[in-house]
């Protein structure tokens, strides 16, 4: 068997053809390490960086910016694990993780937060799903804090299952 496939049944026997059976989703996209990228990259499979990108990042899947890797702008993805530096905001669909080498200046919004021990975060952060109800009534959506409670009320209530 060859390195590509041969789709005999349809009588098409191109490589090109072969490989398209695949999903875009298992693809992975690379910037380099020495690479700069000025502008903006919008890819539907998940994106890896171990170069410097300066612009936006918009990803439908996982962004992984390596620990050798920066990114100057903005980062919009479903989930993403930073290992590296990021100067700018982050909008993150479903989970981001800050890995122990991260550098983050800049502004965070994401519905779950991983922060391993010796990342590094300056800015802002907005987490979790929109607070939707009356706080005056105690109305809040499932899972939801009024900011007004504080950590430790947080953990002793069993609204709170991850942060």
């Amino acid at each position: 068997m060859g390195l590509f496939g041969n789709n005999t049944q349809s009588g098409d026997s191109s490589p090109a053809m072969a490989n398209q059976t695949g999903s875009v989703q298992d693809q992975v996209n690379l910037v380099g390490e020495g690479t700069v990228f000025e502008g903006t990259i919008r890819a539907d499979s998940d994106v890896r960086a171990s170069g410097r990108i300066v612009g936006t990042l918009e990803v439908e899947g996982k962004t992984m910016i390596a620990e050798e890797g920066a990114v100057e702008g903005e980062i919009i993805a479903t989930d993403a694990e930073i290992a590296g530096h990021v100067q700018g905001e982050i909008h993150i669909d479903e989970r981001l993780v800050l890995k122990s080498t991260a550098r983050v200046d800049g502004k965070i919004e994401t519905d779950r937060l991983v922060v391993e021990e010796g990342a590094q975060f300056t800015g802002e952060c907005k987490m979790g799903s929109p607070i939707s109800g009356d706080p005056d009534k105690g109305e809040f959506e499932s899972g939801a804090i009024p900011a007004e409670k504080t950590a430790s009320e947080a953990e002793a209530s069993e609204e709170v299952t991850e942060v």
